[in-house]
Parts: structure tokens; C-alpha cells; sequence
């Protein structure tokens, strides 16, 4: 278990928040992600912001999962995470991209970093929650992770749970909750 300085946690959130680009917060919420997930054993990041062999799609980081006991065992080797560090929710437009990047991967798993969450309500099923329930009866399981949320991990043993927390409520409740 590592612990999760939240003082560097802020700091990455106060560098987007003052950037003078949306180029630059972005890189600072991904810079931010990186910091999290290489704190959880057994994960390493493997790539950022790369683009397909086509050019038209952008992954913004690609983790790889040794599936370490204390770390992300339930979980495929191979992790795609989108980051939007946005003043707003992101929308289903957004959501359904990202979706069709895993879809288009034959990937079965990803996580959304949206700073202010998503757009819709789950009890309602609309908006970005749409197509999370879509892509999961297609068998692909997306999880989103707010600012809020991530300003309350202190070791990487929560961030764990987090995500373990987050896929038993997507199976339950059939999207995000």
C-alpha cells in the first residue's frame, strides 16, 4: 500500500485549474492520473496521449496491469483511461467516444476521469449514463472517477476499492452511479 500525497494530488489539480490552455489542464489532469495509478502495485503507465494507427482516435493513457495481489488482480492487463478536466459534466457524446475507443480496441474495461462528472441522471438512464448501460449489456464495463472522489484517496489501497466499489455499483445498478 503507497500512500497518495494529497498535497501533490492538489497541487496537479491547481496547475489545470490556472492553466492558460485546455491543452494544459488536461495535461495536468492526466499527469494527476499517472501520479494515482503508478501508486498502485503492479501498474505502470505504458503510454500517453498516443494516436491510432488510422489518426483518428487519441488514447490519453494506457496503464498495464501485472495484476498484483494488492493491486488491480480483477482487472485486465491492458487499462485505457480518458481524462477530461472540464469546468462542466461531460457529456454522452464524450462518454460514447470513449466507448467506441475500447469497443474498437476489443477492450472490456476502461475509466473516465471527468473532473465534474458525467451528464444525466442514473435513476433516469439518460444522457452519458445511456451509454454506459449500453456498452455494459455490450459487455464493456466503464467507471468515471470525479475530482471530488479523487481528492479523498491517501493510499492506493483506496483507490483499489474505489474501483472495486465502482464496478459492484455499475453491476448492480446497470450504469454509473
Amino acid at each position: 500500500m503507497a500512500a497518495i500525497d494529497q498535497g501533490i494530488v492538489r497541487a496537479f489539480f491547481g496547475a489545470g485549474d490556472s492553466a492558460p490552455t485546455t491543452a494544459a489542464k488536461g495535461r495536468a489532469l492526466e499527469d494527476l492520473i499517472c501520479y494515482l495509478f503508478s501508486q498502485v502495485p503492479g501498474v505502470s503507465i505504458t503510454r500517453r496521449n498516443e494516436m491510432n494507427a488510422f489518426e483518428t482516435e487519441e488514447i490519453d493513457i494506457a496503464l498495464w496491469n501485472d495484476g498484483h495481489a494488492d493491486g488491480f488482480f480483477f482487472l485486465p492487463n491492458i487499462i485505457l483511461i480518458e481524462c477530461k478536466n472540464w469546468s462542466s459534466a461531460v457529456g454522452s457524446i464524450e462518454v460514447n467516444w470513449f466507448d467506441s475507443k475500447l469497443r474498437n480496441r476489443g477492450l472490456d474495461f476502461g475509466m473516465l476521469v471527468a473532473t465534474n462528472g458525467v451528464s444525466g441522471d442514473a435513476q433516469q438512464v439518460d444522457a452519458a449514463h445511456f451509454t454506459v448501460a449500453a456498452a455494459l449489456r455490450e459487455g464493456r464495463r466503464l467507471i468515471v472517477f470525479t475530482r471530488e472522489e479523487i481528492l479523498q484517496f491517501t493510499d492506493s489501497a483506496e483507490l483499489v476499492r474505489a474501483v472495486k466499489e465502482k464496478l459492484c455499483d455499475l453491476a448492480v445498478a446497470g450504469t454509473i452511479l
